[in-house]
């Protein structure tokens, strides 16, 4: 009996933790996150386009590999590459600002025990994109040039714009490093109840069908063998989500407490 009492005044004590916030106060709160962030990505890009040789230098990397040089069509396309360059390097630099920023806007939200999920948070985020976009520029990118290049192209004289280019490569790129982002979704959406393991697993056959499916368009081989290596970081992405959301959802964590 004691236990239960004790229990139940932790649960009153935690929602007392919570602050009340009015419309007006979230809406600040958004405000000075964002000011926040933005100044931070100011100061990023003005570091980052001082590497804006080196920065542009991996973005040249995989088109060098195939001998293949870049070209332009308005005077501005080179000025536009140094600065699309700058300004995701320096969002790469800032982002663990930002997201501390992202974590202190949600944190009032949040019980005393789950705010200390802020580290992991931060590592897990900052991990999981930089491991995606080096599986990305390292495997897929590479893959897909010499595809459409040398393989679909091979009887075409390659013109290969600038602006085209970068936009191409930053979306691959991006696009990979975010899809990897998947288990901190789940871990949120689980968090407040919005998903759980048993509906992941029940739509499991889906989700492995549309992991192949993405592997089959962007592995660079026909052979299934290396679309099974493409598929396998998705696949195991996927199922450390499910793991996640059966540890951290409501009803789960509720009956572990119980137990204990």
């Amino acid at each position: 009996m004691a236990d239960v009492i004790d229990r139940a005044r932790a649960a009153v004590t935690d929602r007392a933790e919570l602050p009340g916030m009015s419309l007006m106060e979230h809406l600040e709160e958004l405000r000075k996150r964002l000011v926040h962030s933005a100044i931070a990505l100011v100061i990023g890009l003005c570091v980052a386009y001082f590497f804006k040789e080196q920065l542009y230098g991996i973005v040249q990397a995989p088109l060098d590999q195939l001998h293949v040089a870049l070209n332009f069509t308005h005077p501005t396309d080179g000025l536009n590459l140094y600065l699309k360059t700058a300004f995701f390097g320096g969002a790469i630099l800032t982002s663990p600002f930002i997201l501390y920023q992202v974590w202190l806007f949600i944190s009032p939200g949040l019980y005393k025990h789950e705010k200390r999920y802020i580290v992991p948070f931060m590592g897990a985020t900052i991990g999981l994109f930089f491991g995606g976009a080096y599986f990305a520029y390292h495997f897929v990118f590479p893959g897909l040039l010499k595809v459409l290049i040398i393989g679909f192209g091979a009887r075409f004289h390659p013109i290969i714009t600038i602006d085209e280019y970068t936009s191409f490569f930053l979306s691959v790129i991006l696009g990979i490093g975010i899809t990897f982002e998947l288990p901190i979704l789940v871990f949120f959406l689980a968090l407040f109840g919005i998903v759980d393991a048993g509906l992941l697993w029940r739509n499991s056959r889906y989700a492995v069908l549309i992991i192949f499916v993405i592997a089959a368009i962007i592995c660079p081989a026909p052979d299934p063998f290396t679309m099974c290596i493409f598929a396998l970081p998705m696949l195991i992405l996927f199922f450390v989500s499910i793991l996640i959301a059966y540890m951290v959802h409501p009803k789960r964590r509720k009956a572990k407490e119980i137990a204990s």
